[in-house]
């Protein structure tokens, strides 16, 4: 496993990262607590110290479960969790104030939560579960966040990016604000590329790429005929010509595997790896063998420079969460 600093906090956390949300148990059909626990195991032992939760995923299950294989493990492991907006929808509407969306004092008791959940005195990096630019200019959330820092519940401050909107967190970028930002990346979703990267460059801010899979797609996994289990939200994600369209596009990136890639799952990690800006990329990986496929796109063989020029032709602007 490499690492890569976490912005200007000055945290060594490794390339590939757990992403917690598939554990929690909600959402993707049901998750295996057991198998969950020697998925999180596994990264460990292979040098994932990073891992990415929230308060949402399972009601705080997934947090649970991260708190307990952390507790087995015995060894350093840096936390992200996030934080879920209490009123005004999922994102927040246009309009609605950050002290309906995210109190002052709901900052701090769900982190408390959080902590309890964890097991943990103190989160290495906490952050604001979706965020719109227009708050940056209302002061109770960040408040909160020094009280946070002062009573070192909290070491860094981020924020997790609406789905495809990347423009929406350009001003907290740059305010110097906030450590971490947070972004759908990956082939399809291209966008970033645009102006967050050059920004968290310029700002030192750590950049964490989520959903790098495209939620199973890109990693060559589905097929046109693929059904979801009972009460996977990829049912919806995918419905009507999408799953198909969807494989068709991906059809088209078999030219990414090759003797130094072994699937397109590891290429599909290695496209956002190719950025420097990026600090880590956290797939989700609810089984061990995911974890070892995952993993072992941290190897130091980048996609050669032909192989990112093509992929530009391969962006994909849409949103299937709609």
């Amino acid at each position: 496993m490499r690492y890569r600093k976490l912005g200007r906090t000055g945290f060594e956390v490794s390339e590939v990262g757990f992403g917690a949300w598939g554990i929690g148990g909600r959402y993707w059909g049901g998750a295996d607590d057991a198998l969950s626990l020697r998925a999180l195991r596994r990264a460990f032992d292979l040098g994932v110290n990073f891992v990415d939760t929230a308060l949402a995923y399972g009601d705080g299950h997934s947090e649970r479960l991260v708190g307990r294989a952390i507790r087995e493990f015995g060894g350093p492991i840096r936390v992200a969790t996030k934080i879920p907006p209490k009123a005004g929808g999922w994102p927040p509407a246009p309009g609605t104030p950050v002290r309906v969306a995210f109190p002052a004092d709901y900052i701090v008791s769900s982190t408390e939560q959080s902590l309890k959940n964890l097991g943990l005195d103190c989160l290495e990096l906490q952050q604001l579960h979706t965020w719109r630019d227009e708050w940056l200019v209302e002061g109770e959330w960040q408040e909160a966040v020094s009280r946070l820092k002062a009573q070192r519940k909290v070491r860094a401050f981020g924020l997790s990016v609406i789905d495809h909107r990347p423009d929406t967190a350009l001003r907290a970028v740059a305010s110097g604000l906030i450590d971490t930002v947070q972004v759908i990346f990956n082939i399809f979703d291209q966008s970033p590329r645009d102006e967050l990267l050059p920004l968290c460059r310029a700002h030192g801010v750590g950049l964490i790429a989520r959903v790098p899979f495209d939620e199973g797609s890109l990693t060559g996994a589905l097929r046109p005929d693929t059904r979801f289990p009972s009460g996977d939200f990829r049912s919806r994600y995918f419905r009507g010509e999408r799953l198909g369209e969807t494989c068709r596009r991906v059809v088209q990136l078999a030219f990414l595997v090759r003797d130094e890639i072994k699937s397109l799952a590891q290429a599909s990690l290695k496209f956002c790896l190719s950025h420097a800006e990026v600090s880590t990329v956290i797939p989700g990986m609810r089984r061990p063998e995911h974890v070892d496929e995952n993993c072992a796109a941290s190897d130091g063989i980048p996609l050669r420079p032909e192989e990112l020029a093509a992929l530009r032709a391969h962006a994909w602007p849409r949103n299937f969460y709609e």
